[in-house]
């Protein structure tokens, strides 16, 4: 069961990049963060409502218990992470191909299972080390097909964003097995959209604002509501297999990137990218990699 929710959350969290780059096109990046923050919030509100003050939710999927100050103080530093994640990835997939982006943030299972080996114990086999050495080869791949679009991953500040991103992506992964193991999906989903809205209010009046006049303008585009949709349901699909004590971090977390598929096919059909070519190959690699990583976590 929990491999099935990691495959739909997989399908959802491409998607979810399609929207993310149609949005931030010619567009300012923090506004736009700022309202997928605000619609994940609202869609996560009745459940949280309705499990507070009712007892209609009670025993289903959809509960949204009551915690503590300790968890909650959890919540924010996972919101934190997140955050800043995304703040990092928004502003990558803005400025990058999102057939050059995909496969490099697909690339995170790569330190997800390194995390697990120094946290939880997990060890690397012959497959997984052949998966890891596929992986970073690829790698050095992207940034030959960079090249060529004039994008020098050494000196590109966009592509640092992406790697950023990346890194917090697999901290917070690694966060979410240890969180999901002992409290609840629906706690942990919804209350770190709560905080992620709050952190990112703050931001939106502090540092974009002020400023509004002289940089990048706003605009409102209806694919900014589907980046919340299909985040929400990528992330309850996640949690929902995270959740299973017989799933593996590492696993889940490679399964997930099998997104970049969609991303990928998107950037080609709808958003007419260049030098596919190179790139297809670069991304058949990562698959690949991640192909030796899964074969090996099944040993």
């Amino acid at each position: 069961m929990w491999l099935g929710f990691a495959l739909f959350s997989a399908l959802f969290l491409g998607l979810y990049d399609v929207a993310k780059k149609q949005s931030l096109k010619e567009n300012a990046v923090i506004p736009v963060l700022w309202l997928h923050t605000l619609f994940c919030s609202l869609i996560m509100l009745p459940f949280t409502l309705l499990s507070a003050r009712t007892g209609v939710l009670d025993g289903s999927i959809f509960h949204v218990p009551v915690a503590g100050w300790e968890l909650h103080r959890m919540i924010i530093l996972k919101a934190a992470i997140v955050l800043g994640s995304w703040i990092f990835g928004y502003f990558g997939m803005k400025h990058l191909p999102i057939t050059l982006f995909g496969p490099i943030n697909a690339t995170r299972p790569i330190i997800v299972l390194l995390g697990g080996l120094l946290l939880f114990g997990e060890r690397l086999n012959l497959y997984q080390w052949i998966g890891v050495l596929i992986a970073v080869f690829s790698f050095y791949l992207l940034s030959v097909s960079g090249k060529k679009e004039g994008i020098t991953f050494s000196r590109n500040k966009w592509v640092f964003c992406v790697i950023m991103a990346t890194i917090l992506g697999a901290v917070s992964a690694l966060f979410d097995k240890y969180l999901l193991v002992r409290y609840n999906n629906m706690f942990v989903q919804a209350w770190s959209n709560f905080y992620q809205l709050a952190l990112m209010t703050v931001i939106l009046f502090t540092l974009w604002w002020p400023t509004r006049k002289s940089t990048t303008p706003f605009s409102w585009k209806w694919s900014i509501i589907l980046i919340s949709v299909f985040l929400t349901l990528a992330d309850y699909a996640y949690f929902c297999s995270l959740a299973s004590t017989a799933s593996m971090v590492s696993i889940v977390s490679m399964i997930r990137r099998s997104s970049v598929i969609v991303s990928f096919l998107c950037g080609a059909l709808l958003f007419h990218e260049k030098n596919l070519k190179s790139k297809v190959i670069d991304l058949l690699l990562v698959l690949l990699g991640l192909f030796f990583l899964l074969i090996g976590s099944l040993q």
